[in-house]
């Protein structure tokens, strides 16, 4: 590709579009999983061109087959290669020769199992320099599906229907996408994309190639580890261009799927902080669940992202009304109060018995009268709103009379026309809702949620979206063992970007560190040096008022050396504040809760750096700690700007030494109402 970032990111989307929109598709093997492409291919109505390749077989699933990719009738758009791991470089190679879009490569044994084989990585390369200038997807992938043109390079079966418009989805996982293919839930999916090992082809050139599609209305993402920083910077910024939203689930939250990536995809997995901190930045909304992947993006395919999380909620039912209220609980999803037109107008539709809220309990007085519905749902809209959701259950229709049903559906409809606020129908219960119906309802611009924990994630995340951050500061591996600084020296350099320290001098004995406190002036604090975490080892002694004291204290913790240090007083709060290299990420910036306590109370917040004191701001504000550092029940509150300047310096000190940094952590960052003192630091990095 060329050198230029942005022709080569041209090339790849261009290369990828002709392997995801094929007029002819060559499919090499004739295994069972070579007979399912071309099944499948027939069965999503492919109008191309089909060509089976088989060393040995004159036919292959009906089809007249050749021997050799050099002997087929004419350069395929895409190829799915369905022979084994070796045999994979070279068909690959040949493709290439002839002229090929791309390749789906189904076998596995690459990258991602070097630790059982020893030479997939080896293999994995030879693979990548054997497609040259070709797109492909895999290895260790299924490939993909496009139900907008009729295209299925797919091993197995699927879900899938034609559609003339709809959201793609990206994963890792082959499984999870055939599973995705399955829902019942009115997703109108147009593409269903997997990329296995990325080993040319990943997450951001794939999501690239499919917003570029005018078809596409949303992206959604399921990453499993993210090995390519920059170029998920560039999708977002290109997502942002083009004006279409995506939204992804991150895993990586536990110990054990940081684990089972490491070895399912080759990929590094990272902090599940530094991966949260990171989707912020790129401006994608995030999910926790694949049902809320399928909510989240029905609602960004009939509306686009949501300006914020604010809502009506009605419902016929008083118990439905109040588990929307509790399910919002920590969503970031709230229920406006109703203004005094909403309240006048459905007043005038409901009569006096009924008592207005949000969310409303509209009884069932008004049940099977279409026209009051439809006032109903109209007068409680306004334009203050995000989104007008409606509680309904649809009856089972085998065994039930879903008569008066589909005039609720009309109401939401010409409330959502009548308003222009966007309309959502919630399923309390997911199996209420059916298919037919959710279509239907797509139809008509009202989103069907299946589900009410899901819908209420669904409008959080659709309020988060928006556009991409500045890039990150570029970490990667570290090169080279990293080693633990002295409190003293790691102070020092802080000190030299600007970090506010106390007054301190060192001591090699207790005699020594007596002297040293009287020179500083009392009250003074005493550590011993030679340990991480003093407290645990008994190494700080606080408040010392005199010589006698300070060498008793020292005498007892026989220390290799003493740093005596001010006493700082009048702290409003403790916060910790740190910085660790995650390799998958960036730099992760961690506020929270300081001192002892940090790890027990776990009150923290994270960014990636470089951060702006507006994004720091907010971290602070979203503390359980914040109210101290805003003047509690009377109590001054902290000096915001010294908190600002304590984090600045240390964003710019580990930009200035980002290639060798490791981990840089200030605990505590005792905050008063005229300073941000650093009273302990560490700092671990590579020495020259």
């Amino acid at each position: 590709m060329s050198a230029d970032p942005r022709a080569s990111a041209r090339a790849m989307t261009d290369a990828l579009s002709r392997l995801l929109r094929p007029r002819s598709v060559a499919v090499i093997g004739g295994g069972t999983w070579a007979l399912n492409v071309i099944r499948e291919c027939r069965k999503i109505g492919f109008a191309g061109e089909l060509w089976p390749v088989h060393p040995s077989k004159a036919e292959v699933g009906g089809l007249p087959a050749v021997p050799s990719v050099a002997e087929l009738p004419g350069a395929p758009d895409a190829a799915f290669v369905g022979v084994n791991r070796e045999a994979t470089v070279g068909v690959v190679r040949d493709l290439a020769v002839r002229g090929a879009g791309g390749a789906v490569c189904f076998a596995s044994g690459f990258a991602e199992s070097v630790a059982e084989t020893g030479d997939g990585a080896d293999l994995q390369a030879a693979l990548v320099a054997a497609a040259g200038e070709m797109a492909i997807l895999g290895p260790n992938c299924y490939g993909y599906l496009n139900a907008l043109d009729g295209a299925a390079l797919w091993p197995d079966q699927h879900g899938l229907v034609r559609v003339e418009r709809g959201v793609a989805i990206v994963t890792q996982s082959s499984n999870i996408a055939l599973n995705l293919t399955m829902q019942r839930r009115g997703l109108p999916l147009a593409y269903v994309v997997t990329v296995g090992n990325q080993a040319l082809a990943g997450l951001p050139e794939v999501g690239r190639a499919l917003l570029a599609d005018d078809r596409v209305t949303a992206l959604g993402l399921h990453i499993e580890g993210v090995g390519d920083v920059a170029g998920l910077e560039a999708l977002a910024r290109y997502a942002h261009e083009v004006g279409k939203p995506v939204v992804a689930l991150k895993i990586g939250a536990s110990e054990q799927a940081r684990a089972a990536t490491v070895s399912h995809t080759a990929s590094l997995a990272g902090s599940d902080a530094g991966g949260r901190a990171l989707l912020r930045r790129l401006g994608f909304g995030q999910v926790g669940s694949l049902t809320a992947l399928m909510e989240t993006l029905k609602l960004l395919h009939v509306h686009g992202p949501l300006p914020h999380a604010g809502i009506v909620s009605l419902s016929c039912s008083g118990g439905e009304a109040s588990l929307m209220a509790d399910s919002a609980e920590g969503t970031g999803v709230t229920f406006p109060p109703l203004t005094e037109g909403q309240r006048s107008g459905l007043r005038g539709a409901l009569g006096p018995k009924v008592a207005l809220a949000n969310p409303l309990d509209y009884h069932t007085y008004i049940w099977g009268d279409a026209d009051a519905l439809r006032r109903t749902f109209t007068a409680a809209m306004a334009p203050h709103l995000a989104m007008g959701c409606v509680v309904l259950d649809f009856p089972r229709d085998d065994r039930c009379r879903p008569a008066e049903w589909p005039m609720v559906v009309d109401a939401v409809e010409a409330a959502g026309r009548a308003s222009g606020v966007p309309m959502g129908l919630v399923a309390s219960v997911p199996e209420c809702l059916t298919e037919a119906l959710a279509e239907d309802a797509m139809a008509r611009a009202i989103v069907p949620f299946a589900g009410i924990p899901e819908a209420l994630e669904a409008i959080a995340v659709a309020a988060l979206v928006r556009a991409p951050g500045e890039p990150v500061l570029s970490s990667g591996p570290l090169e080279g063992e990293a080693e633990l600084l002295s409190e003293t020296d790691a102070k020092t350099a802080l000190a030299a970007h600007g970090l506010d320290v106390p007054r301190y001098r060192r001591a090699v004995s207790p005699a020594e560190a007596a002297e040293a406190a009287a020179a500083l002036g009392f009250p003074v604090v005493l550590k011993g040096e030679g340990a991480a975490h003093k407290t645990e080892a008994g190494l700080v002694a606080l408040g010392l008022t005199s010589a006698a004291g300070v060498e008793d204290a020292a005498t007892q913790m026989a220390a290799p050396g003493y740093l005596v240090e001010e006493m700082i007083s009048g702290g409003v709060a403790e916060l910790l504040v740190g910085v660790l290299r995650d390799p998958a990420h960036g730099f992760v910036l961690t506020v929270g809760a300081g001192g002892t306590l940090a790890e027990l109370l776990q009150d923290t917040a994270s960014l990636l750096l470089p951060a702006t004191v507006a994004e720091m701001d907010a971290a602070l504000d979203s503390l359980c700690t914040g109210p101290l550092l805003r003047g509690y029940r009377g109590r001054p509150a902290a000096r915001r700007d010294a908190i600002h300047a304590a984090l600045l310096s240390l964003q710019s000190y580990v930009a200035a030494n980002a290639a060798t940094i490791e981990e840089v952590e200030i605990n505590p960052l005792i905050c008063t109402p005229t300073r941000a003192v650093a009273a302990d630091a560490l700092i671990r990095k590579v020495m020259p």
